[in-house]
């Protein structure tokens, strides 16, 4: 037998558990590698596979979107490995079943008001043990602050860090075409 040089060494950089030390977390952790493994349900490999994510990787979602993503799907569950907040300028919230980590007081008011409930992830495991009738939901991950400063650069109009918006702060050359160029 020679030695396998082309895979020596090969570390899978994908996440194999979460970073974060919640309990809380890592016993969902527990239920949903088991799931994953004893169910032929592709579900619960993605759910398990977002549980393991860093918080950038798991962007919150507004409970207007869940809506809009729910209409016409009546009798089923929104799934959302993440957190749901509130939107004020969400005026009619609809009935919703809800299984998300967390989810900000006002939101969950909105919801139960409206006759939905709000459900954690063991009781969806207990429900829907492979994903059944469900629809699994994420946040737009490219909507945080840092994003918009992204790729600095000429002609690439990325949201400088300015210390403040006035006449004074990086308005000069290569902002106006009176100033030398505008990039």
């Amino acid at each position: 037998m020679g030695i396998d040089i082309k895979k020596h060494h090969v570390r899978n950089k994908n996440r194999q558990a979460p970073k974060s030390e919640d309990v809380y977390l890592l016993l969902l952790v527990k239920l949903y590698r088991f799931l994953a493994r004893r169910t032929d349900s592709s579900f619960n490999k993605v759910v398990l596979k977002r549980l393991f994510m860093s918080r950038v990787n798991r962007p919150p979602m507004s409970i207007s979107r869940v809506a809009r993503n729910m209409a016409g799907k009546d009798g089923k569950t929104a799934v959302v490995v993440g957190s749901v907040t509130d939107d004020v300028r969400f005026l009619e919230v609809p009935k919703l079943t809800i299984a998300c980590l967390r989810i900000t007081k006002t939101a969950k008011a909105r919801v139960l008001k409206a006759g939905g409930e709000v459900i954690t992830f063991d009781q969806l495991a207990v429900r829907a043990p492979t994903g059944a009738n469900t629809v699994l939901l994420r946040g737009k991950k490219n909507t945080r602050e840092a994003v918009k400063h992204f790729g600095m650069g000429p002609g690439k109009h990325a949201k400088p860090y300015v210390q403040s918006k006035g006449r004074k702060f990086e308005k000069a050359r290569g902002r106006r075409a009176s100033r030398g160029f505008k990039a």
